[in-house]
């Protein structure tokens, strides 16, 4: 079981570590919006992985199948919200200096929102069948809570790594306390997740 334990957080690090379009936003985010929000919307993220990681281990080869034929139309969508999100926090930022994220009105909302975007990306699953299926998940005492195990710590990995993200965003909007400051921190989180957004676009 021990193996199973190291396997998920591997996995679920080998998933959230590489910060791209989605732990761009979640840094942004946090750096201007409160702790509370900030974690939901972590949270959110770690969540799609452990779903992910849940349909793998108990789907394998068929979940990452049946997902192929889709994953252009959805790297599209993502990239597309993705372009909306940066171009309505640079707006808002602009007009309001530095005012709150679209997706800060509650922690709920920055929850769900996050746990969407991240559900966009089949890559996700795909991964974690590939992880499945080379015996990432094996590791005796009873297939069933093996997979159980797997799933629970690829998520605690992620969701672990997240938080890490959001207390360094958070750290940051203490530090830029100035509405300049924040307004700068705003605009500079929106051109990166448009570029990400893009570089996503042209990838799908």
């Amino acid at each position: 079981m021990r193996g199973a334990v190291l396997a998920g957080l591997l996995a679920g690090y080998g998933i959230a570590v590489p910060v791209g379009a989605i732990g761009a936003l979640l840094v942004g985010l946090a750096a201007r919006t409160g702790w509370r929000v900030s974690v939901a919307a972590a949270l959110g993220v770690a969540t799609a992985d452990g779903a992910y990681a849940a349909l793998a281990v108990f789907g394998g080869q068929s979940v990452a199948e049946v997902l192929e034929p889709v994953s252009t139309p959805l790297h599209w969508a993502a990239g597309v919200v993705l372009l909306v999100i940066a171009g309505r926090t640079a707006w808002g930022a602009r007009k309001r200096g530095a005012g709150p994220s679209v997706l800060a009105a509650s922690p709920a909302r920055a929850y769900l929102a996050l746990l969407g975007l991240t559900l966009l990306n089949p890559a996700t699953v795909v991964y974690f069948a590939a992880l499945v299926l080379g015996g990432a998940a094996d590791a005796g005492g009873g297939v069933a809570l093996a997979a159980a195990v797997f799933v629970l710590a690829a998520f605690l990995a992620s969701a672990s790594w997240q938080v890490l993200l959001a207390a360094g965003g958070a750290l940051l909007g203490r530090v830029l306390t100035s509405e300049r400051g924040r307004l700068a921190t705003a605009l500079l989180s929106s051109a990166l997740v448009a570029y990400l957004a893009v570089h996503l676009l042209l990838q799908a």
